[in-house]
């Protein structure tokens, strides 16, 4: 008889099967009701690289040493409170999926308005336009758009060269690389193009209110913090603005709940002009400035 075999068939026996894991992690997610299942079985289609829910589906199948260290330490990631998407690369914006990472901000749905709203103004255009993501990101907006409006270009911003490598990975994901250009600057600095339209989701939490947040424990600061007043790159984005955007124009800015007031006026002092409206999120809360060149 092999001499290893008795070793191979007691490491077969001390094998984990998934749903025995899966009973495991159960119980001591009793203690953290914020956490839901479903980023359990997320984490564990991510380890296993197969569809999220395996674990409902084939509980009986066995994990290796590896998989079960993998998964051990996801979990008590998660129950740290670390955001699922940076523990699996990955977020859904918009029915696709972008990968991210600790560089750049989660996509929130509370974004889909913006990219809902531009969308509905480009379309109405009907023309080949040009584009400005300020504060680019992970590039959920960019990409978005890009798929929606194959008739656009775009250019994208961010002063974060790790933020704007992970937007080039999504970009080249979706194979937009001819239609999205990325470029490492503040806010708009530099350009000299005229745009139709501009698009920013800038960092805009006050540092105090964002001092008591957990977010600022595993989100970039860079695409949090807003300064003291929320305002400390949305007031020169709009100065910027003035001079890029063109006549018929639309510049789109997402926005702290608090700050409605503050950003319709500091917009009315820059444009003159314009026809400034307030967009409100799912939850009732202001979230989108949509300032309208000339009124039009």
């Amino acid at each position: 008889m092999n001499p290893n075999a008795s070793l191979l068939q007691s490491r077969r026996i001390k094998t984990v099967v998934l749903g025995e894991w899966l009973q495991k992690a159960r119980a001591q997610l009793r203690h953290f009701p914020e956490i839901s299942i479903s980023s359990v079985y997320a984490i564990i289609g991510y380890v296993l690289n197969k569809p999220s829910h395996i674990g409902l589906s084939h509980p009986e199948i066995y994990l290796s040493d590896l998989n079960e260290k993998e998964l051990y330490v996801l979990f008590y990631r998660l129950l740290a409170g670390e955001p699922l998407p940076y523990l699996i690369g990955k977020q859904e914006f918009f029915g696709i999926d972008f990968n991210v990472t600790p560089s750049v901000l989660i996509p929130r749905p509370e974004t889909e308005l913006m990219v809902e709203i531009a969308l509905e103004w480009l379309k109405k255009e009907n023309r080949r336009t040009l584009i400005a993501d300020v504060g680019i990101g992970s590039g959920c907006i960019s990409v978005t758009l890009a798929k929606h409006l194959p008739n656009t270009s775009i250019i994208g911003t961010d002063i974060s060269f790790q933020a704007l490598q992970v937007a080039k990975g999504n970009i080249k994901k979706n194979k937009l690389e001819n239609q999205i250009q990325l470029i490492q600057t503040n806010l708009l600095s530099g350009l000299s193009t005229r745009f139709d339209c501009i698009c920013a989701n800038l960092p805009y939490i006050p540092t105090n209110t964002l001092s008591s947040l957990s977010v600022r424990n595993f989100e970039p600061s860079l695409a949090l913090d807003g300064g003291d007043d929320g305002l400390r790159l949305i007031e020169p984005l709009l100065y910027q603005a003035k001079n890029l955007i063109r006549s018929g124009g639309q510049i789109l800015l997402e926005i702290e709940s608090t700050l409605s007031s503050s950003v319709f006026t500091l917009a009315s002092l820059v444009f003159r002009d314009a026809s400034i409206k307030i967009h409100t999120d799912l939850a009732g809360l202001p979230r989108l400035v949509q300032i309208n060149i000339n009124g039009k």
